[in-house]
């Protein structure tokens, strides 16, 4: 279903910029202009100057917003910081937080070519190739949540420690403002998540919404050559992130997961092989409460598909797939309760 979202096409009516402005602001002759089919929440375009050479820019959308949402600032500082550790993503130039020049405030940084998958199984390429895709993948995580963010100068990029306590709260708090029906499980989450907390808390720099649709795979090689999408991104908790990714082992294709894959023949790691080799990377030990990561990343997901059918229910939603998507909420839930249930 997120093929959808790959690509360019035109740029929408409500999110057109002066291209005058952007010039002069720029310094240098614009011959197009086109948005990309992502970036649902920061408006992302393509721009290609008069030498041929081609950027994008990630901007606020317009309109009335709430105080710390789409902080493109953010994006733009972690980014920056990342690219001179010579972590993968885009050479950053420039970030403007004057709305007079194209309404909003924005941000300029390289155009990454190379392929961007969004289906798990990557169907289109050879097992070798998927296998090292999966190595590269699970390198770059562990490179993030070993980075030293404090010699990076994101020590205040975040609040370090209680990461999980915290966004338990968040979420609880996001879910009940959306509730649109009762959701047996999700009032089990709620009490038990937050009183079974792992012990030994840890800080480093997640993601948020690391995932294969949010990478750049070089055009003929199998690794990783940018990540994208650092709108989620903060100081928590490393195995947040990791569960996150880990969670197309626990779904079907038709939740674009690979439970129902034959991996061996995939060529691609099983889940418990996966772990290891980032526990490897990573230099950390064994993970003893993985299900409890795996519940949180299924309740963080099951909160956020309640926003989006709480806004189905308000007539607000404006992703054409967002009542399929408010509709997870419940078997994110069950899932995790399941999980959880599984284990005493």
């Amino acid at each position: 279903m997120f093929e959808q979202f790959i690509g360019t096409k035109p740029v929408e009516e409500r999110h057109r910029i002066d291209v005058a402005a952007l010039e002069e602001f720029l310094n240098f002759k614009i011959l197009n202009v086109e948005q990309f089919k992502g970036g649902q929440s920061n408006p992302t375009y393509r721009i290609t100057a008069a030498d041929a050479r081609r950027y994008v820019l990630r901007r606020k959308p317009p309109g009335k917003l709430l105080p710390s949402a789409h902080a493109v600032d953010r994006e733009y500082r972690v980014i920056t910081a990342l690219g001179k550790a010579d972590f993968p993503v885009p050479r950053t130039f420039v970030l403007c937080e004057d709305d007079s020049v194209i309404g909003t405030a924005f941000y300029v940084m390289d155009c990454v070519h190379g392929r961007i998958f969004t289906d798990p199984a990557i169907p289109t390429v050879t097992p070798r190739e998927r296998r090292a895709i999966y190595e590269s993948l699970i390198d770059v995580l562990a490179r993030l949540h070993t980075a030293d963010w404090q010699s990076l100068g994101l020590a205040d990029f975040g609040r370090p420690g209680n990461y999980f306590a915290r966004q338990i709260h968040r979420w609880t708090q996001q879910y009940r403002a959306s509730e649109t029906e009762k959701i047996e499980s999700m009032e089990r989450l709620i009490p038990w998540l937050p009183e079974h907390i792992p012990a030994g808390d840890e800080t480093t720099l997640v993601h948020g919404d690391f995932r294969l649709g949010n990478v750049i795979i070089h055009p003929t090689e199998p690794r990783v050559v940018a990540v994208l999408d650092w709108e989620l991104s903060t100081l928590g908790h490393p195995l947040a992130d990791l569960a996150y990714f880990c969670l197309p082992y626990r779904f079907t294709r038709e939740w674009e997961g690979l439970a129902d894959k034959d991996l061996g023949e995939l060529g691609i790691p099983g889940e418990a092989e996966y772990v290891a080799d980032y526990c490897r990377r990573a230099g950390r030990g064994a993970i003893a409460d993985w299900e409890f990561s795996l519940a949180f990343a299924m309740f963080r997901l099951a909160a956020i598909a309640q926003g989006i059918m709480g806004r189905v229910v308000a007539g607000t939603a404006n992703d054409p797939n967002a009542q399929e998507r408010g509709r997870r909420a419940r078997p994110l839930a069950d899932s995790a309760w399941a999980l959880i249930s599984s284990r005493t």
